[in-house]
């Protein structure tokens, strides 16, 4: 089965512009469906609360390395914003220090993300987007300059 998604922006500013992927049939973007989820959590509060700091420091400073973790493959861009959060992760796609894609994430209670299915999903289809994103890229689709994504508005992926 085949599911097709767009990227939404989440924040821009003249340094870093967030996005988000949003599947097709939800009206929030992942990282929406992120912070819906985690916001009222009172026992990971600290852990979520670390997170919208570190977004808050991404969003004045840009989206440079020292505020991620890498995560997946040595080809792909995946990495989880954790800085000093214990269990809870947020898994992105870090395209430059000036582009920052958000995808979903949850608490971690197992050694390694691939070892819980929901995890799992949350990276697979962020490394999916990836592949489909480089590919846009070649083909001349769609262009990164500086800060901004063009022609990302109009096109669907489908993974």
């Amino acid at each position: 089965m085949t599911k097709k998604m767009t990227l939404k922006t989440i924040e821009q500013n003249e340094i870093v512009c967030l996005y988000s992927i949003r599947f097709e049939g939800n009206d929030k973007s992942e990282f929406e469906r992120f912070l819906a989820e985690f916001k009222d959590n009172a026992r990971l509060n600290k852990d979520f609360q670390t997170i919208i700091f570190a977004l808050k420091k991404i969003i004045e400073q840009g989206a440079l390395e020292r505020f991620f973790r890498t995560e997946g493959k040595m080809n792909d861009n995946l990495c989880a914003l954790s800085i000093d959060a214990r269990s809870l992760r947020l898994y992105c796609l870090r395209i430059s220090d000036q582009i920052l894609i958000l995808g979903n994430g949850g608490e971690k209670t197992t050694r390694t993300y691939q070892e819980d299915e929901k995890l799992s999903g949350y990276v697979l289809d962020l490394q999916k987007f990836d592949k489909l994103l480089k590919e846009a890229r070649k083909s001349g689709n769609v262009k990164v300059e500086n800060n901004i994504i063009t022609g990302i508005d109009k096109t669907v992926f489908e993974i």
